[in-house]
């Protein structure tokens, strides 16, 4: 078989094969064993013979695996030999690394694939050297050898694999003693300039990969969206749901649908009698209306200040005013509005009337300055 030719039937299996693609496959290592049947080149003189061979490899991608393989075989010289010769050892034994493109389609328990391969081969022959009493004579030489083929093979689904394959070896030897002429034949045509040999292979064998097989990717569990109703983005009190001002600035006084409101607690008619500074019943029920607001909006801040008129000293006054002051902050702590939402209590006194009255009576008894006040403070 011409060299060129065989170095085409190569490259015509390599332009075959086609890229892997890049989706998740097993690429654990593992061990191959496989017996078959060696067709020896008729050249070689010998007899057709049983072989074996082991290897390791792995996939490297999708669809593509590399193995290396030790192979042995031992045939015997055929019946074109001398007699002298025919009871001599012929064997043979070599290394390749074999590249396999695998046709893999999910689902399918059976995939072809194509073979190339590339080895090193080795002959030992052995020759009756009659009349040298150094007899038998040994030849040993090793070759390049390369190997195209196909083959069928399982998935790893019930853990080994099982593999069937036929391929075509060229053992490039060119020093063969019997096939070279060195040894007497009977009548056997023969060429005597033979620079490589052509071996076919036909066999099974098993894959059995190493280790635990790969887990499939565990999805992760769905993720529910968050309860909007249990979120509050921008911290004014409302949850997300019932927002629809979900950007209201930190501070800002919103109403139940998230959005600012002016807000003013208005505790006109806490008015008091002359130089008293106790809650008239008129007074509570203004009050507890404060106390809905406050307890409506937690985040609100209030002054409590009091207030009288222009009747009397500067300093009574002050001292009434924060009489005053405190009857209301007594009375909204006691329904409930924390301390600390409140400052105060602050009395101011006659120093922010109203009403600009004269300070003498009965002029200056002005209801609407003895009063009491809820200053917002956001």
């Amino acid at each position: 078989m011409n060299k060129k030719l065989l170095c085409a039937a190569l490259l015509a299996g390599l332009g075959v094969a086609q890229v892997a693609s890049a989706q998740e496959f097993d690429d654990r290592w593992y061990v191959t064993g496989s017996v078959g049947y060696n067709f020896q080149d008729g050249d070689r003189r010998t007899n057709n013979a049983p072989f074996g061979a082991i290897g390791l490899g792995k996939f490297v991608s999708p669809n593509w695996s590399i193995d290396g393989e030790l192979n042995y075989q031992n045939p015997n010289f055929d019946g074109s030999i001398a007699r002298a010769n025919r009871d001599l050892n012929w064997h043979q034994y070599g290394i390749s690394f074999d590249a396999r493109r695998h046709f893999i389609v999910d689902g399918r328990g059976w995939n072809p694939y194509l073979l190339m391969g590339l080895g090193y081969q080795r002959s030992e022959e052995e020759y009756d050297n009659f009349p040298n009493p150094d007899s038998p004579q040994h030849d040993k030489r090793g070759n390049v050898a390369a190997k195209l083929g196909a083959g069928i093979q399982s998935s790893f689904a019930n853990r080994v694999a099982v593999r069937a394959e036929v391929a075509m070896r060229a053992d490039f030897d060119d020093n063969s003693y019997a096939a070279g002429g060195g040894a007497d034949w009977e009548g056997y045509p023969h060429n005597q300039e033979e620079s490589y040999f052509t071996d076919l292979l036909a066999s099974v064998g098993v894959v059995i990969p190493l280790g635990p097989a790969p887990m499939a990717p565990v999805a992760p569990a769905p993720v529910a969206p968050p309860d909007c109703s249990q979120l509050d983005s921008d911290g004014d009190g409302v949850n997300d749901c019932d927002d629809r001002c979900p950007n209201t600035p930190a501070g800002t006084v919103v109403g139940p649908d998230g959005c600012p409101v002016p807000l003013t607690i208005d505790l006109r008619g806490v008015n008091f009698d002359f130089d008293r500074s106790n809650l008239r019943p008129d007074a509570v029920a203004i009050l507890n209306e404060a106390v809905a607001i406050l307890q409506r909006y937690p985040e609100l801040r209030v002054e409590v200040a009091g207030h009288t008129d222009l009747c009397g000293s500067d300093a009574y006054n002050q001292g009434l005013s924060e009489r005053r002051a405190r009857a209301v902050y007594d009375y909204l702590t006691s329904n409930g509005i924390a301390a600390s939402r409140m400052s105060g209590p602050i009395g101011y006194g006659e120093s922010r009337p109203l009403v600009n009255t004269p300070q003498t009576s009965p002029e200056c008894r002005n209801e609407t300055n003895r009063r009491t006040e809820l200053n917002v403070q956001q």
